[in-house]
């Protein structure tokens, strides 16, 4: 559980950095920015997904999809 709770805040840190980073960009497009947002949100949900399967092949579940 710890482990889940410290991959959502790194994940919402990643969010937030991205979100810095588009704002320093002048010549930006509101896709471009979406499609940004996009990326890193698919990033994190990966990443969640990847823990949670690490999870619960070390706890010995049958089934490990997430």
């Amino acid at each position: 559980m710890r482990n889940i709770i410290l991959l959502i805040i790194a994940a919402v840190v990643v969010i937030l950095l991205s979100a810095t980073l588009i704002g320093g960009e002048d010549n930006t497009s509101a896709e471009d920015i979406g499609e940004k947002i996009d990326s890193t949100m698919t990033d994190a949900g990966n990443a969640v997904e990847d823990k949670c399967e690490a999870l619960k092949e070390k706890a010995g579940a049958e089934e490990t999809n997430c």
